[in-house]
């Protein structure tokens, strides 16, 4: 009999994941020059996007030179910022050309908003866009690791219901926590203190019980839902689970 889905394939958690991260630090392969920080985002593709002020080591670059770009994926629990995952991502440095540069930047903006991108915005001389053409994509997300191909990176895509799911999220954390304290309770027939919704997908819910030394709880959907009504629907089961 076969066994059913309760979590995502890991291709497309780890697009989930990179979809919403921001690079933090980008090192040159092959050399002894240390990791700089950097800033931008990732493009519709899943491609690092970095932007380049003037002085940064990558900003006069021609060629293509092989670079290493970490990013992490946070979630706001109240005041606490903690991260979800963390990605290394190898591969080319490339130009955005200038015809793709104002959609990629708007598209970057929606999550890693940088005031100096309304310099790219406005066509005005200074930063500069420059993505990865990724190679291999190495992936740490709390207990699992591993290292993912171009093609099996590129091949997946990112949750469909993302979007609708993260705003979900944010309204239980916000404003249900207790509710979901209780349903949790009921479903382990013991206290779930410091409960937060961690991750929410079309597979099913992560609860995150505690903050500094949490317990992970998977709780997967009979079956995959397919839209953000039902993703809502089964949101809301699991809320009333008390």
């Amino acid at each position: 009999m076969q066994q059913p889905v309760t979590a995502p394939p890991i291709p497309e958690r780890v697009r989930t994941l990179a979809a919403m991260a921001a690079p933090t630090h980008v090192s040159f392969a092959g050399t002894a020059r240390p990791a700089t920080p950097a800033r931008g985002g990732v493009d519709d593709a899943g491609r690092p996007v970095l932007l380049v002020l003037p002085g940064d080591p990558l900003h006069g670059v021609r060629d293509e030179p092989v670079v290493t770009v970490d990013l992490t994926a946070n979630r706001s629990l109240g005041e606490r910022e903690l991260s979800r995952g963390l990605l290394k991502m190898q591969g080319w440095v490339q130009a955005v050309p200038a015809e793709e540069a104002r959609r990629t930047a708007v598209a970057i903006a929606e999550h890693c908003p940088d005031e100096a991108l309304f310099d790219i915005l406005e066509g005005t001389d200074g930063p500069r866009l420059l993505r990865v053409d990724v190679g291999q994509v190495i992936y740490l997300t709390g207990p699992e690791s591993g290292v993912l191909d171009a093609e099996e990176y590129f091949g997946a895509d990112p949750d469909p219901l993302m979007s609708e799911a993260e705003r979900m999220l944010r309204h239980v954390n916000n404003v249900h926590r207790s509710q979901l304290e209780r349903a949790l309770g009921s479903l382990l027939a013991a206290p779930a203190p410091e409960a937060w919704l961690w991750e929410l997908d079309r597979f099913g819910a992560t609860v995150r019980s505690g903050i500094d030394q949490p317990t992970l709880i998977r709780l997967p959907w009979p079956a995959p839902v397919g839209d953000a009504e039902s993703l809502e629907r089964a949101l809301r089961c699991l809320l009333c689970h008390h």
